[in-house]
């Protein structure tokens, strides 16, 4: 009998791109990998739609964190209710992740991408939980002032905001 390895795995629906998607997110962060491809059998066909060894499930891994996509069909589609969030410690690090994860996407305000697929993102600066929850109000107010303009987080601005420089 297999054992758990987490308790918790994020689940993905997709229409029928999951292992378009998973390869693409593979391809973006090191330590990645497809675990498994699953394919649909001819039972619940009815239920399901979807043709005989076309592609159901494909288990994948991002920066060792194990996620599922699932080619459900068109009936749901991703909100920005539930996002992944990247956490950077470079400006090489967020202009790295913006730039392959929104291509073919939009960007957002405060850090947040869609990706090609409708999936939303975070790209954030390691640094910034710091300076929103400095004991020093004043520094919090302003580096909260500063990340409220940008799309792509700036450290440098941040740092300079927070620093009373901006």
């Amino acid at each position: 009998m297999p054992t758990i390895k987490r308790k918790i795995t994020p689940f993905l629906w997709f229409d029928t791109q999951a292992e378009e998607a998973a390869q693409f997110y593979t391809s973006i962060f090191d330590n990645s990998q497809i675990v498994r491809v699953n394919r649909y059998g001819k039972a619940g066909r009815e239920t399901h739609g979807m043709e005989a060894g076309s592609v159901m499930t494909v288990e994948f891994e991002i920066e060792g964190q194990p996620l599922v996509a699932l080619n459900g069909g068109p009936h749901f589609q991703f909100t920005e209710a539930f996002s992944l969030q990247v956490n950077c410690e470079t400006q090489a690090e967020i202009d790295y992740f913006w730039s392959k994860l929104s291509e073919g996407g939009t960007e957002s305000r405060c850090g947040w991408l869609k990706d090609k697929y409708g999936l939303s993102w975070q790209v954030v600066p390691a640094a910034l939980p710091q300076m929103l929850m400095d004991a020093d109000r004043a520094k919090s107010e302003r580096a909260m002032g500063a990340l409220m303009q940008m799309k792509k987080f700036d450290i440098a601005a941040l740092q300079r905001a927070h620093a009373g420089q901006a």
